[in-house]
């Protein structure tokens, strides 16, 4: 059956015509007041059911927020309306407008942290401050206006010396000196200059009596104090000193300890190599005298009857071996540890490297340093040129990655070999000193032509490690070098290839440039290890022949003394220098003093 307009087919229930919805059957909470005339039965009406006139009279319309339905019409003007009603004081840039506080009339300003400190300390310091007032009739400036004026309004932060203001102050300083003069007039002060106007002075209280004992004490302080000049700091440019430790310079004959001690060591005049060596074990002497760790040792040349060492505690000193086993002479001229020390061929001169960035040549004699060098940079390793004839050539491997040739007489650098990627640790002269070969933190052996800054040689694998240290075989044929991976590898000097059939491992040097050494006759090869060991290899079969306890800490470095056959003299980081010896020697001199 077709439905009907407020028929009810399911429940027989008929609406009213006018409740098409049936909202009439909602609960209502109010019942709504309707006009009269909307009880007349209407089928549908659009428009909601509203008051036709307000009883009240009321002027506002007030709603909950509950409330979901709305029973008056609103005039459209009444909905367009601004909003009404007083500011809100709590909104945006609008809370201190014309408010008069107790502490006076109070305007907002906007002012950042800087210029408010700026404003702050300059009122502060100055006496006066820019007013942050808007008020067209308040002064400009806050405090003294005359102190303002003389300054230009300036801040704190913006105010400038001018430049005879500067200059005056500069000519109150007094002169540096002379670096050639230690005390007196003229002495170098340096950095350390004193102002003029600055000397202490005397004020005397004015009308008031003094007495005759404060007399005498005004007249004692009108003494001018001497003030102190600054001495310039031992080891700086023309302030090396070297001191000798013996009673007398010369002998009854007028020799010095330059002259080799023939009477009590006859072998000095045998020819090197030409005897049998023998490991040592015996430790006869140990040298003391350095208060830090030795880093390097160097043997006199050709004679081998001194030797220099060089230490942390930046001292280098002059030993003899086998006279009296004494200290001959120190030469203080460093100011950082030292780093390495070589002979010239003469032995009459000698070079030292720092950690300080210099190179100082000295004379072995005199103690006197003759020249310094450097180029900003910490050199690792100095060696001279072994040519007669470029005696005043020597190389220096440096920290910035190059190695660099200077000239003695004139103390100007001649070539830069510029290859290695990291600081150059030694320099070797191979093939008749025609050649050299360099080895560097960058893992690579290099090596090159002497005055030409080219690499003819190139040694880098995946497998190898840093060698900090490269000794020459007696033979000139080959030369080994510390790898850091614990072994000894050896390559020729003539096709700089590795002679993988010897290789000495079975010590631990890794993170230690010890040095290697060979016996005069090339039968043993040495080295030191971290453990205050040293360790003695059979050249021919690499098998270790004897392990000797030597010092407590690392044996950074040893020599073998040329012109005898079992002596060796090593050094080490806990400061001792010890020479050993075979103990078939021992029982030789003993059997001697026997008979």
């Amino acid at each position: 059956m077709a439905l009907v307009p407020g028929y009810s087919s399911d429940e027989d229930e008929v609406f009213a015509p006018g409740d098409v919805f049936g909202l009439s059957s909602l609960p209502a909470a109010k019942k709504v007041r309707v006009d009269d005339t909307a009880k007349a039965p209407h089928w549908l009406e659009a428009a909601p059911n509203v008051l036709s006139e307000d009883l009240l009279h009321q002027t506002s319309l007030v709603t909950r927020p509950t409330d979901t339905q709305m029973n008056v019409n609103i005039k459209y003007d009444d909905m367009m309306l601004p909003s009404q009603g007083p500011e809100n004081p709590f909104g945006d840039r609008k809370r201190f407008l014309n408010q008069n506080a107790l502490a006076g009339h109070v305007e907002e300003q906007s002012m950042t942290d800087h210029a408010f400190r700026a404003q702050h300390l300059t009122h502060a310091i100055l006496g006066y401050s820019a007013n942050p007032s808007i008020d067209p009739n308040a002064p400009a400036v806050l405090g003294s206006l005359d102190s303002a004026q003389t300054n230009g309004f300036s801040t704190i932060d913006t105010l400038r010396a001018t430049k005879n203001q500067r200059k005056e102050l500069k000519r109150k300083r007094k002169q540096r000196g002379d670096l050639d003069i230690v005390e007196g007039e003229g002495a170098y002060v340096g950095p350390w200059a004193s102002w003029e106007g600055d000397e202490p002075e005397n004020h005397f209280l004015t009308g008031v009596e003094v007495g005759e004992e404060e007399e005498e004490e005004e007249e004692e302080e009108e003494e001018v104090v001497k003030t102190k000049k600054a001495k310039p700091k031992r080891g700086a440019p023309g302030q090396e000193t070297s001191v000798f430790h013996g009673k007398s310079m010369t002998d009854y004959q007028g020799r010095t300890y330059m002259s080799p001690p023939v009477a009590e060591a006859p072998n000095l005049l045998q020819e090197v190599g030409s005897q049998d060596c023998f490991i040592p074990k015996v430790c006869i002497h140990t040298w003391t005298g350095h208060t830090q760790g030795v880093s390097v040792i160097r043997t006199f040349p050709q004679t081998g009857h001194m030797f220099l060492s060089g230490s942390m505690d930046t001292k280098i000193k002059l030993w003899d071996i086998y006279t009296h086993g004494n200290c001959l002479r120190t030469f203080h001229g460093h100011v950082k540890a030292v780093k390495d020390v070589t002979f010239s061929n003469d032995g009459r001169q000698f070079l030292s490297c720092s950690y300080d960035r210099t190179i100082k040549l000295w004379d072995t004699e005199t103690g006197q340093c003759l020249k310094r060098f450097g180029n900003g940079k910490i050199p690792y390793v100095v060696r001279f040129h072994p040519d007669q004839d470029k005696q005043h050539i020597f190389l220096a491997g440096m920290s910035d990655k190059k190695i660099i040739q200077y000239d003695m007489n004139t103390g100007d650098i001649t070539q830069e070999y510029d290859q290695h990627l990291g600081p150059v640790n030694t320099i070797t002269f191979v093939d008749d000193n025609r050649r050299f070969v360099t080895t560097s933190d960058d893992k690579t052996i290099r090596a090159w032509d002497f005055d030409i800054p080219v690499v003819i040689k190139y040694i880098a694998e995946p497998h190898m490690h840093s060698m900090p240290a490269v000794t020459l075989h007696p033979s000139n044929r080959y030369f080994a070098a510390q790898s850091l991976d614990n072994q000894i590898l050896v390559y020729s000097t003539d096709n700089f290839r590795q002679n993988r059939k010897k290789r000495f491992a079975g010590h631990s040097v890794a993170g230690y440039a010890c040095q290697v050494g060979f016996s005069p006759d090339g039968k043993w090869i040495s080295s030191g290890d971290g453990e205050g060991n040293v360790v003695f290899w059979d050249w021919k079969t690499g098998r270790i022949k004897s392990r000797l306890k030597a010092h407590s800490k690392v044996v950074i470095t040893h020599e073998w003394l040329p012109h005898d056959t079992s002596k060796v003299i090593t050094a080490s980081w806990d400061g001792l220098i010890k020479l050993w010896v075979s103990s078939s020697i021992i029982l030789n001199v003993f059997r001697a003093l026997t008979i």
